[in-house]
């Protein structure tokens, strides 16, 4: 059975396709004509999820989108979904799409327990389109995996909050067999304003996320204790962040989560603290693989477990602004 995760879910690259070796070919490729065309598959209606395939659906596409509990059939038709809570209904779509909490969530949908995940389901030819941040390892068992059964895989996870799915303002980093890629493109024009193509391996495509969502909670934690001191000085810190993003800090990082800091509103309404430790933890283990120390994520780590143990578990990321305003014996938060 699937653990109820499955309903929780969250540029110095070139744009350019890069280009892999001449004569590479996918198993999904080879197989395309014994696989039905268009339709597709949907697991993980969460937050982000669920708007990712209305989207879908309302670019014309049949979008079939496994679900665990009744109830959430009829909340899903009128997004234009059809909803089932039988995964084999997905078994003859040309593409799955998983946007799924985590690596274990991930796993128990493709490879299943005994054999009745989507792997063993799918047809040859068909198209495995993971959009969650995972682990490398994970993407290339599950690269594997598909291949073993002459279907594709291709990692796509997205760099941006659910407000930006809604607007189909998603940053979606792919990787996978270039022909694999070329068949996901209209799904990714559908969902996202660019795709930064970083070659063949799935694998490279959710180290780059894990990377972006490891500098992004490194910032929020300098954020918030910059922004504290500039509370505690007497200095006003929207005053403050509006200087330093507009000078030598304008990222959407600084400018979209600091104003929440600056304002001291931590709503749920992006990236919750399980969520952000789950990818800081496996950005850190990325990097003991490696060999590289990362000593100021590891402080990053601590705050958020820092945050979950005071009950911020609901909360944004930003958060991390609170728990330093917090430190600094400074009272006032808000929560909304």
């Amino acid at each position: 059975m699937l653990t109820d995760e499955l309903e929780v879910a969250s540029s110095t690259l070139s744009a350019e396709p890069s280009a892999p070796a001449a004569d590479q070919s996918s198993a999904s490729e080879r197989g395309k004509d014994t696989v039905p065309q268009g339709r597709i598959g949907f697991v993980g209606l969460g937050r982000m999820g669920k708007v990712m395939a209305a989207n879908l659906a309302a670019a014309g596409r049949e979008v079939i989108a496994y679900v665990r509990r009744p109830e959430q059939i009829e909340r899903l038709a009128p997004l234009g979904l059809r909803a089932t809570m039988d995964i084999a209904e997905l078994f003859d779509c040309e593409f799955v799409i998983t946007m799924l909490p985590n690596d274990e969530a991930v796993r128990e949908v493709v490879i299943g327990g005994l054999g009745d995940g989507l792997a063993a389901g799918m047809r040859p030819g068909a198209i495995h389109l993971s959009m969650s941040t995972i682990s490398t390892a994970t993407a290339s068992q599950l690269a594997r995996e598909l291949a073993h059964y002459g279907q594709g895989y291709i990692a796509a996870p997205v760099f941006g909050n659910p407000d930006a799915a809604r607007a189909r303002e998603l940053f979606i980093i792919a990787a996978g067999a270039e022909a694999d890629l070329d068949r996901c493109q209209p799904i990714f024009a559908a969902l996202g304003q660019q795709v930064f193509r970083v070659g063949n391996d799935p694998a490279i495509a959710n180290l780059v996320k894990l990377a972006g969502n490891a500098m992004s909670a490194a910032t929020l934690e300098v954020l918030g204790e910059i922004l504290a001191l500039a509370r505690k000085r007497g200095c006003d810190p929207r005053q403050l962040l509006a200087i330093l993003t507009g000078t030598m800090f304008g990222s959407r990082i600084h400018k979209i989560y600091g104003k929440k800091i600056a304002e001291q509103q931590y709503g749920s309404a992006g990236f919750v603290f399980p969520l952000a430790l789950k990818d800081v933890r496996l950005a850190l283990n990325e990097a003991e693989l490696a060999g590289v120390p990362m000593p100021s994520l590891s402080v990053v780590r601590d705050r958020l477990i820092t945050g979950i143990a005071r009950g911020y578990s609901e909360c944004d990321w930003s958060a991390l602004g609170m728990l330093a305003a917090e430190e600094a014996g400074l009272c006032g938060k808000t929560v909304n």
